[in-house]
């Protein structure tokens, strides 16, 4: 049985926007397909009349500077990502992200854009990007929007896109001198490629100084999460085991970690998030300075 009537390879931006708003039925945009062919072989998705490969629009594919951003395009693999000098040198925390995803042969197709707007809570390259404040580019039949990638996320599965709309790429702050980012996560042993719990920080600092600080993790909640309190708990202080500690505990008084069946007990994430915090801000710290 096929999976979907139609296959469509657009060859630009604006022809796969006039494709997905012309489509008479269901439509779905392909970027790699590592989750997506999964979830409609195995029932989780509902049907698709047509499928919509963007893999092969060269605007989507773009690792560069532009407009004193980092820009990556939603096509760009995640080897492609993590072979980017640019990357290595602006977002740090995106290369340990991505390099942590699937094997070798799911890294050369899987897209950023198919790791968010699967819109899962613990996806390695989106938490990456919630710490990186990255904003994402949006394309529609009415121009192109930006906005913070964390109002992508309506649930888990679920994002703000409409059927008209195509995700372009994502923005990321150029990393300046005192500025670091880092990711760490926990995998389930068997070597399932999936996490159990992720962190992922950036840090700037001044000296023995915190002067900003953006703290990740995945999943703690329904959509990708920002620590809130435990961020402005270590703004204007410095990294220690006191200050650590302080965050620690107001990440967990915040975080809303869930017990699932194939990953672990929310107890255990409780349990987990406690190393990795502290290793990872520490790692972010420490190459900030």
């Amino acid at each position: 049985m096929s999976l979907w009537q139609h296959y469509l390879q657009p060859k630009s931006i604006q022809e796969a926007i006039n494709a997905l708003a012309a489509a008479q039925g269901s439509i779905l945009p392909l970027a790699g397909g590592t989750d997506l062919l999964l979830d409609l072989e195995q029932g989780r998705h509902a049907h698709v009349q047509t499928v919509l490969d963007v893999t092969g629009i060269r605007e989507l594919l773009p690792i560069e500077i532009r407009g004193g951003e980092l820009f990556v395009g939603a096509a760009a693999t995640h080897t492609q990502i993590v072979n980017s000098p640019l990357v290595v040198e602006h977002a740090q925390a995106l290369i340990e992200g991505c390099e942590l995803i699937g094997g070798p042969q799911v890294r050369n197709v899987a897209t950023l854009g198919g790791n968010v707007a699967h819109a899962l809570p613990a996806a390695d390259g989106t938490v990456a990007l919630m710490a990186l404040e990255a904003q994402a580019e949006i394309a529609s039949p009415s121009g192109t929007r930006r906005l913070p990638l964390g109002e992508v996320f309506l649930g888990p599965g679920k994002n703000i896109l409409a059927a008209d709309e195509l995700l372009v790429g994502f923005y990321i702050p150029l990393r300046r001198a005192g500025q670091a980012s880092a990711f760490r996560r926990v995998m389930r042993p068997q070597g399932v490629a999936i996490a159990i719990i992720n962190v992922a920080v950036w840090l700037e600092r001044k000296e023995q100084r915190v002067v900003d600080v953006h703290i990740a993790v995945g999943p703690a909640g329904p959509k990708p999460w920002r620590a809130a309190a435990a961020e402005s708990a270590l703004r204007g202080g410095t990294v220690n085991d006191e200050t650590a500690g302080r965050a620690l505990e107001l990440l967990l008084g915040e975080a809303q970690f869930r017990t699932s069946a194939r990953r672990a007990s929310a107890e255990y994430r409780r349990h987990l998030v406690q190393d990795l915090l502290t290793g990872t801000l520490q790692t972010a710290w420490t190459r900030a300075a």
